[in-house]
């Protein structure tokens, strides 16, 4: 086997310190642009959802797909306005009397929490928090969130129709930044991610209505006030994997406390049980044609995402790691180490015939 040479040892070394270059500029730039790489990642799950009903539109009615994009956006807003019609009352009366009884739950929780001496502890470390962050100005870059965030919400909207109106020039346009001999590749790698994104957005979607119902009659069934503004937070908190549960579970328990430690008790085996309902029944159906990701991946993409963009970023992790984890295998093990292997085993083959 032939030594490499000085000249090739410092061609590999330009390469790498090139390429080294290049990630980091990227990096940087995407640091930089990070508000606008969260909402065009989000205008993508948008239109990947509007796709999925577009594509049904145009089989059922023979409608082109820039028509099925626009009635699928419109059916989902006719969907959206019934349920509203029907429950949007009582939900906005019940999100009333939920921020009322907020500080009457916590009273309650706290006064449980104090005749226990790791609760005093808890107690001592959320009431420093609250000292030295809830001031005037905190509370105000909080509203200002809010409505930033609503904001976002709605660019999003606006980014997914376009995208799902015309999704061929846009997949055209991203194609032709690569170079002609790897636009094949580079094409199937972009469906497969939009198939594997259309497939986790359905399972979490059904994930999302279980949790909101079930939360919603379970609650009802145990007699805690405002089941129904908590089961559909639940539902919505559901799209974010692990903390999404997490955080309408400790609301839930927080406004039990209301009717005593013993209802929160309940509540909170309440969430453990559908949790494992949930584990052990739905998500191995969902799987079969779903995309899941594994718990640990799930956790470090909402802590890597949420550091490199925000809250927002916890929204959108697990789907963006969907994305990067086909990307990885279809650019990289596929054609890279299963290349590389078959070829050194036909090599092999070879040498042995020989």
């Amino acid at each position: 086997m032939p030594r490499p040479t000085d000249d090739s040892w410092s061609f590999l070394q330009l390469l790498l310190l090139t390429t080294a270059v290049v990630v980091l500029l990227l990096l940087l730039l995407l640091w930089q642009l990070s508000s606008v790489a969260v909402l065009a990642f989000g205008g993508i799950v948008m239109a990947t959802m509007l796709r999925g009903i577009a594509r049904r539109l145009e089989r059922w009615t023979g409608a082109s797909p820039q028509v099925s994009a626009v009635l699928a956006a419109l059916l989902v807003l006719a969907v959206l306005a019934v349920v509203g019609w029907l429950v949007g009352g009582a939900f906005a009366e019940q999100i009333t009397r939920l921020r009322e009884q907020l500080p009457q739950a916590w009273a309650a929780a706290s006064s449980w929490l104090a005749s226990h001496a790791l609760g005093r502890q808890l107690l001592d470390v959320l009431q420093g928090a609250m000292d030295s962050g809830l001031t005037g100005n905190r509370l105000a870059r909080v509203a200002g969130t809010t409505l930033g965030a609503l904001g976002t919400a709605l660019l999003i909207a606006i980014v997914g129709v376009y995208l799902a109106a015309d999704a061929p020039t846009y997949r055209k346009g991203v194609l032709r930044l690569v170079p002609p001999a790897y636009r094949d590749r580079a094409g199937e790698a972009l469906d497969a991610s939009g198939r594997a994104l259309s497939c986790w957005l359905l399972g979490q979607g059904l994930s999302m209505i279980f949790l909101g119902t079930s939360t919603a009659i379970g609650l009802w069934l145990l007699g805690i006030p405002l089941a129904l503004a908590l089961g559909l937070i639940t539902g919505l908190l559901a799209f974010v994997p692990f903390f999404g549960a997490i955080t309408a579970g400790l609301l839930s328990v927080l406004m039990a406390f209301i009717e005593g430690p013993q209802k929160a008790l309940h509540v909170a085996l309440l969430f453990f049980a559908l949790q494992q309902v949930e584990d052990y029944l739905l998500l191995p159906f969902v799987q079969r044609w779903a995309v899941a990701l594994p718990p640990v991946l799930t956790l470090f993409s909402a802590l890597i995402f949420g550091i490199l963009f925000g809250p927002v970023g916890v929204v959108f992790a697990t789907p963006m790691m969907v994305i990067a984890l086909v990307l990885v295998r279809k650019l990289y093990i596929e054609d890279t180490l299963q290349s590389g292997q078959e070829s050194g085993e036909a090599r092999g083959r070879a040498a042995q015939t020989g």
